[in-house]
């Protein structure tokens, strides 16, 4: 009943020059990541609200391309949202679903890790979130615009702190119809007061 989320959020694609001017200027749309380590599943990801992140990621994993980014605004429609409470339990027995499956199937489970702890392999997340993609869809149920998670990453950012300097909020959109518009994000202008 309350999964639908009536608002619009800025999301920021980190990309190449490339894929910022195929989208920007000749008007095509960004391609679904549907990698088995995406964390939230298959989708076109961005980094709610924060262009710093993208653009980060982007000098990282694109700095031969032109490290890019391309702004956009979302309806998150009908989202599976993470950092709902009612979404651990859904998740949970999911897993549970998927790990009788596995087991049926004589295959192990996949395995979430990494060596680089700048982009962790989440495989089993991702793995949990498609086979509810696809129970949705076998029982006749309403699939998911879009999910929206938080991505605890990085360092404390002082001794002993909570908070981590790289944590942010992620949404994958499966819905295309979700994403309203493209922009090209500009710079603050230092002159004028924050708006």
């Amino acid at each position: 009943m309350y999964k639908t989320l009536h608002n619009l959020v800025l999301g920021f694609h980190g990309c190449s020059r490339e894929t910022y001017e195929k989208v920007l200027i000749n008007h095509e749309e960004l391609s679904k990541s549907m990698n088995d380590y995406d964390w939230l599943g298959n989708g076109i990801y961005f980094w709610e609200n924060s262009y710093a992140r993208a653009l980060e990621w982007a000098e990282r994993f694109k700095k031969d391309e032109g490290p890019s980014v391309i702004g956009a605004v979302i309806d998150l429609g009908y989202c599976l949202n993470l950092s709902d409470y009612g979404c651990t339990e859904v998740l949970s027995s999911v897993y549970g679903l998927l790990s009788e499956e596995c087991q049926m199937e004589g295959i192990g489970l996949p395995e979430n890790g990494g060596k680089d702890s700048l982009k962790p392999f989440r495989r089993l997340d991702c793995a949990v979130i498609e086979r509810l993609h696809k129970l949705n869809q076998e029982i006749e149920q309403s699939e998911y615009d879009s999910v929206r998670g938080i991505f605890f990453e990085g360092k404390p950012i002082y001794p002993n702190a909570g908070f981590l300097d790289k944590t942010h909020i992620q949404i994958c959109v499966r819905n295309p119809n979700c994403i309203k518009g493209y922009f090209s994000p500009k710079e603050y202008n230092k002159k004028f007061a924050r708006i």
